[in-house]
């Protein structure tokens, strides 16, 4: 057992001030803007490790594929600028964050970064321009001032805002929450994961629960849930390798990731877990590559996110010690359905 799931009972009584905080925060919110095109929003209600990103992926490739044009607002997170940007894939993560990297190179859509998510999405529909024939600069300056705009000249494009759900300033079409078990058995912050209560699912038109978890979907139907309810499957994608290896992350549930290596066959000479979003150095390397020779250990393996965050560095390492990548893959069950569900529910925002 973990110091953290020790210590964390502790603090069940500053969970009071915590809701307090919350519903202050709520009250200084703030007017909710909207952006020229639909957004679709994916989040959840834990602090980390539910696998937005994945499937912010699978949604912008699958809509793709569906010929809609797709981009991605992320607030940055870890990135040295507040400003807005679009994120090139042949960036760092220093420069955009490691998410927003990690979407871009994957998914192969725009992703724009700031941190306002609408300052984001303003300088998405800049850059694709979103009237055609129009006067931009008065269309850029009445979304500023968070008028609507005519319908004349709306194309087939989504914003999709990663783990938007509770970025609500920002008006968003549809939202997507990610729940699993584990988020039922929780607690508020500090003294669980949660990041706000149970109780906050109803403002999502989508919940997308694992595909092993069915007693969900009975706790959502107990709770008078009708919205609709989408099942995933999460793949881990292992490289095959003869020998043992040390594993690394910096991810909020490093548990997951190792214990999704020992299912898929892995030898695990050695685990070392880094805080969320850590920014490697040098001197982490070297302790990687330490702790492999007294492991003796073949390779080292980590999480695509990370691999974003070593950037450069891994170029340090020597040949006979290769770092290799385990790829998080999220699938939509019965996705052509769902992904029709979805483009009905916003059709009339895209015509």
């Amino acid at each position: 057992m973990s110091r953290a799931s020790t210590t964390r009972p502790l603090l069940l009584p500053l969970v009071p001030l915590y809701r307090l905080a919350l519903g202050v925060h709520e009250l200084c919110r703030g007017p909710v803007r909207r952006l020229r095109f639909p957004v679709v929003s994916i989040g959840n209600l834990s602090a980390g490790g539910a696998g937005k990103t994945p499937l912010t992926i699978a949604l912008a490739q699958a809509l793709t594929r569906c010929g809609i044009e797709v981009d991605v607002l992320s607030r940055g997170y870890g990135r040295a600028g507040r400003g807005a940007a679009c994120v090139d894939s042949g960036g760092t993560a220093e420069e955009f964050g490691d998410e927003p990297l990690l979407i871009a190179r994957e998914a192969q859509v725009p992703v724009y970064v700031a941190a306002q998510r609408r300052e984001a999405g303003l300088l998405a529909e800049q850059e694709i321009g979103v009237l055609k024939g129009h006067d931009f600069s008065r269309a850029v300056k009445e979304l500023k001032g968070g008028g609507a705009l005519a319908p004349e000249g709306r194309a087939s494009r989504v914003h999709l805002l990663d783990d938007g759900f509770q970025h609500r300033r920002l008006h968003r079409d549809l939202d997507i929450l990610l729940l699993s078990r584990r988020d039922l058995e929780d607690r508020l912050l500090p003294a669980g994961n949660l990041r706000e209560p149970l109780s906050a699912i109803r403002r999502a038109e989508v919940i997308a629960i694992p595909e092993n978890e069915a007693e969900v979907e009975d706790e959502l139907k107990a709770r008078s849930w009708q919205g609709a309810v989408w099942r995933i499957r999460r793949r881990m994608e292992v490289p095959a390798i003869n020998g043992p290896v040390v594993a690394f992350c910096g991810i909020a549930r490093p548990g997951q990731f190792f214990e999704g290596l020992k299912a898929a066959g892995m030898r695990l000479a050695a685990r070392i877990a880094f805080h969320d979003h850590h920014r490697y150095t040098a001197r982490d390397l070297n302790r990687l590559q330490s702790a492999a020779r007294e492991a003796g250990a073949v390779a080292l393996i980590t999480t695509e996110k990370d691999l974003v965050r070593l950037g450069p560095l891994v170029e340090g390492l020597p040949p006979s010690l290769p770092i290799l990548t385990a790829r998080l893959r999220i699938e939509i069950a019965n996705e052509a359905a769902a992904i029709e569900w979805l483009l009905a529910r916003i059709g009339k925002e895209l015509l």
